[in-house]
């Protein structure tokens, strides 16, 4: 490899509230520029990536972007985790004209429709509706079917699409809504917004929450004896193996999306090396002792600049942008082609059902049997326990 190193810039969040999946995806990228400069790098070049700390603070990002650009003057950008970091950087990033692969940001694009942008989520063209599509299809297949269905969710960005989507299939379901309450992510004490909701007593509870809220709501819950007849759908925090074993047995009977979990029918070539891989260092770096929901997309966002780069031969960003669009990539996800604005053209979200949890070690989430895939069938290792008060009982 030629002494001069092929330098890859991007703003992640390492402190805040996103922080833990931010180190997780750190620790991911890290893997992947070790096994890139095993095998020669990218074009002859040894592979450097620069990752700056947004702190979770979405006004620090485009001067984070025009400072890797114009100073410290990368070859390539790439998106950090989640909307928080990736849409603030879009202005600059579409005036300069740069190829940029995003990290699980949701609904960056749908307005903007830039050309040369694309983002690993496995939540494809519809991404708002397809994040909660199979919470509620299995809420809609029970019998009696439930009725009524409230809605709590943060009062984030990021939270919106999902939300959004909720509406969207609470009317093709016929639920009625009636609860809709946001709350600011600065809260801690959730048991007096739970207590209005048991009054209410819905037959669907669906929330939409950020890592730690989604701990405090859980907790909440249980406190309260809220029992509506399932619950879930858009949080994100269960997915990470710190809040898994925090949480314990909190989290039986709770269905909810997850993107990748080590199944049968998703075990990719390569993925289980890089979990392993992952798991080994994650004591050492203070991250996600798992690391099931960001690492193997963080990964798999690598691999995607990887196969583009070496593809055209090329740091040009309209070159990569075009093979992107035209290539199916082979990556530890499986094979992934990228469609409307960027997003994978075709959806593969996991609703997973956690069951039969005992204790807080966190041993028992590295296999499948306390996570069971209840959707789709086509990837399903179980069967849904309803309702949520029958699966939160049995262990």
């Amino acid at each position: 490899m030629s002494g001069h190193p092929l330098r890859i810039g991007y703003g992640l969040s390492l402190t805040g509230p996103l922080a833990s999946n931010g180190k997780t995806a750190r620790l991911a990228h890290e893997i992947w520029e070790r096994d890139v400069n095993r095998k020669g790098g990218l074009l002859g070049r040894a592979v450097q990536m620069i990752c700056v700390d947004d702190q979770t603070n979405p006004t620090l990002v485009p001067e984070i972007y025009r400072r890797l650009l114009d100073d410290e003057k990368v070859d390539l950008v790439i998106g950090g985790y989640s909307d928080n970091s990736v849409a603030p950087a879009m202005p600059l990033i579409m005036e300069r004209r740069r190829y940029f692969v995003g990290l699980m940001a949701l609904v960056v694009n749908a307005s903007l429709h830039y050309p040369n942008y694309f983002v690993m989520i496995p939540t494809g063209p519809h991404p708002s509706d397809a994040l909660t599509e199979g919470f509620f299809d299995l809420a809609a297949s029970q019998s009696p079917k439930p009725k009524s269905m409230a809605i709590l969710a943060s009062d984030a960005p990021f939270l919106k699409g999902p939300v959004a989507g909720a509406k969207n299939h609470a009317s093709k379901h016929g639920f009625q809504i009636v609860s809709d309450a946001r709350y600011p992510l600065a809260t801690t004490d959730f048991t007096p917004i739970i207590r209005e909701l048991r009054a209410i007593n819905p037959d669907i509870l669906f929330l939409s929450s950020y890592l730690n809220d989604s701990t405090g709501l859980l907790k909440a819950i249980s406190a309260v004896g809220l029992e509506p007849k399932i619950v879930g759908g858009s949080m994100i925090g269960p997915q990470n193996g710190s809040i898994k074993a925090e949480l314990g047995p909190l989290l039986n009977g709770i269905v909810n999306y997850e993107y990748w979990l080590p199944v049968p029918k998703m075990m990719f070539p390569g993925i289980a090396e890089m979990i392993e891989e992952y798991q080994s260092h994650s004591g050492d770096a203070g991250v996600d002792p798992l690391g099931y929901y960001v690492a193997p997309q963080a990964y798999a966002q690598m691999q995607i600049v990887e196969q583009a780069v070496a593809g055209t031969g090329s740091l040009d960003d309209e070159r990569l942008a075009q093979f992107t669009r035209d290539h199916t990539f082979r990556t530890i996800l499986g094979d992934v082609k990228f469609g409307e604005d960027g997003g994978w053209s075709e959806a593969r979200i996991l609703q997973v059902q956690y069951q039969n949890i005992r204790g807080n070690n966190p041993s028992q989430f590295k296999g499948a049997g306390t996570q069971a895939v209840v959707w789709p069938s086509s990837l399903a290792s179980g069967k849904l326990i309803y309702p949520y008060a029958n699966a939160k009982s049995r262990t």
